[in-house]
């Protein structure tokens, strides 16, 4: 919204159009009818700078800014005869150079990610139109159609996947209207709020009869899954000579990521995980069924790698079915490793190292609410402390 001020009496009008604030100075005395007139000024104005039809050097002719305005005007009408040109590029032409080009900077698995989206989402959507006929309504429109699509599962798209499907139409979008010169229609469109980190974990009862339940050639894997808070990348491409049962640790620098090994997640990652006696039993006893096998830890009787959705539909969820318990998908054997170590009364800062998280603020976030001890609001454990004159021990 602009706003009328006053300089050396006269009135000034103040406002913001095509990206440049102005603050313009006029002729008139500051009186109640020339503010009047101002403000019905300013009105037309702001309604021409939302239409898209204001014209700076018709108000404004002997501005200083009015060379500025005109260059501006002069790249939109040149963007708006290229663009609508029986030549003019497809959303779909301009994403295969923009794929070439950026391709390059990407990770194999971010590659097909993108690819993925392109082909499941963007093209079928907007393939076929010029890249400049599309509006911010268009992508409205699209944003909401993604809230209505189903998985596997039978559940909506969540924010956050909607939000990376929509990352790389943002990423195109204003790549051409920078390169053509034209206003991308990408303008105030918010990326989707994402809710609080879904942590459903299970109690260690549960996960006694998980582990019982799983068939034997995976009870190995899923004490290991709970008892070290790996990722599924990290344990599914867990290597035999990042383990030391010596030691009782685990190295972990890479992960399996769309079936290629990959650096892992980002510098916090990279870390030597404790191991307890039991990891280390259940390792031992892989060790006997696979290690002849090939460099994988767990793996098909043929040596490769396991492929999680399969491992998910044709062993995870059975599990949970015959137990009567809730869907809860995989990750959560991570967050129920975090919980079960707060809940124990680990140092933060050690399980922060042991998940890979480079400070502890995710912890508290996170889980604290599934810690009895953490959460408790009373303040005992202080009265205690002080009655006991500070000499509480760990």
């Amino acid at each position: 919204m602009g706003n009328i001020s006053v300089r050396s009496n006269k009135l000034v009008l103040e406002f913001r159009a095509q990206g440049i604030r102005c603050r313009e100075q006029t002729r008139l005395l500051d009186t109640p009818k020339n503010r009047k007139r101002m403000e019905k000024l300013l009105t037309i104005m702001e309604a021409e700078i939302t239409l898209d039809t204001f014209d700076f050097c018709k108000y404004f002719p002997t501005s200083k800014r009015v060379a500025k305005f005109a260059e501006l005007q002069q790249r939109k009408q040149t963007a708006y005869h290229h663009f609508n040109s029986t030549d003019a590029p497809t959303l779909k032409a301009f994403s295969e150079t923009w794929f070439n080009e950026k391709e390059i900077e990407w990770r194999k698995s971010h590659k097909q990610s993108i690819e993925g989206i392109l082909e499941s989402h963007i093209l079928p959507a907007f393939g076929k139109m010029k890249i400049s006929a599309i509006k911010k309504q268009d992508i409205l429109t699209f944003r909401a159609g993604l809230a209505k699509v189903q998985t596997r599962t039978k559940s909506n798209l969540s924010p956050s996947r909607i939000n990376h499907i929509m990352t790389p139409l943002r990423m195109l979008l204003n790549e051409a209207a920078d390169r053509y010169e034209f206003t991308s229609p990408w303008k105030n469109i918010k990326a989707l709020k994402i809710p609080r980190t879904e942590v459903n974990p299970f109690s260690l009862d549960e996960v006694e009869c998980l582990i019982n339940t799983a068939p034997d050639d995976f009870k190995p894997y899923y004490t290991v899954r709970f008892l070290t808070g790996l990722r599924t990348g990290e344990i599914d491409g867990l290597h035999w000579d990042k383990v030391d049962l010596d030691k009782k640790q685990l190295y972990i620098d890479q992960s399996l990521v769309k079936g290629e090994m990959t650096d892992a997640k980002n510098d916090g990652s990279h870390r030597v995980i404790k191991l307890t006696d039991r990891v280390i039993s259940a390792l031992a006893a892989q060790m006997k069924a696979t290690k002849h096998l090939g460099s994988f830890v767990f793996c098909k009787k043929d040596g490769k790698h396991f492929n999680y959705q399969t491992i998910s539909r044709v062993i995870w969820e059975p599990m949970l079915k015959r137990l009567n318990l809730k869907y809860r998908n995989p990750y959560q054997t991570r967050h129920t490793y975090a919980t079960l170590l707060l809940a124990a009364g680990e140092s933060p800062e050690w399980i922060a190292q042991q998940m890979g998280h480079s400070t502890t603020t995710m912890l508290f976030r996170v889980y604290s609410r599934y810690v009895p001890n953490l959460t408790r609001q009373d303040g005992s454990a202080f009265d205690r402390y002080i009655k006991m004159k500070g000499e509480i021990h760990a």
